[in-house]
């Protein structure tokens, strides 16, 4: 992928460096989301399903630092990019990117992770017109998300941490997903202002604990009306890499 067809864009108010296309699949607020809905204290190994150009990822590092990332993508062009990043961002000694399809985790990788976190393609085929090719892989479920959570709850250790972003309209498919196998079931609704339907959801849980009752938040806003301003609380997260309170 050349130069003139790359961004160099700022997260978390230009701490952080993300290495984009132009045109395509760029990153944005449900990226930023995903990372700052992680717990800073965290320790241990993570992996990231789909890394991309490293929107989510990035941040990720930038706020955990004490745990080491690996980003699992299948895209090349993407790969390099993330691979660029992380050496801009100086995160080489405990960022990897690595070329995996995450349809065929290996099975020797079970119970490798403390934390598993994704924001995966969201559409099914058929569901939206079909996006082009610089999106496609980004929008379209070419994995099924059954197979995509499975693998996630697979590298996952017992105990570890489980957590998605997603369409609220799939909480139903992720719930059925992971409610056998995980425990401490948590849901962050986010809509896109106060009063509108929630239309992304953030599911957090923990591998192998009884699964008891699920905890439904009461959610955030990402601007303070329709066509408003963004909240406070999205400009603390998107400017300055303020986390999720998910007390």
């Amino acid at each position: 992928m050349v130069e003139a067809i790359t961004t160099a864009d700022a997260f978390l108010g230009g701490v952080v460096t993300v290495f984009q296309p132009r045109k395509g699949f760029r990153a944005g607020t449900d990226s930023v989301l995903l990372s700052a809905a992680l717990d800073p204290a965290q320790t241990g190994e993570a992996a990231e399903f789909g890394c991309g150009a490293g929107g989510a990822l990035l941040p990720a590092a930038w706020r955990l630092k004490d745990t080491r990332f690996t980003g699992f993508e299948h895209d090349p062009d993407m790969l390099d990019l993330a691979r660029r990043g992380v050496a801009e961002n100086g995160f080489g000694a405990r960022v990897e990117i690595s070329r995996q399809d995450v349809s065929s985790i290996p099975r020797d990788w079970e119970n490798r992770y403390d934390l598993v976190f994704s924001n995966p393609p969201f559409f099914r085929e058929g569901s939206i017109k079909t996006p082009g090719a610089s999106k496609h892989n980004a929008y379209m479920e070419t994995v099924p998300l059954k197979d995509w959570v499975g693998n996630m709850l697979h590298v996952l250790k017992p105990k570890g941490r489980f957590m998605m972003i997603h369409r609220a309209s799939e909480l139903a498919r992720i719930l059925a997903l992971i409610e056998r196998r995980s425990g401490q079931i948590e849901v962050m609704p986010v809509r896109s202002f106060p009063g509108d339907d929630a239309k992304r959801v953030i599911v957090r849980a923990r591998k192998g604990l009884r699964s008891g009752s699920m905890r439904l938040l009461s959610g955030i806003d990402i601007y303070t009306s329709k066509g408003g301003q963004r909240t406070r609380l999205m400009e603390e997260i998107a400017r300055n890499g303020t986390g999720l309170d998910w007390g």
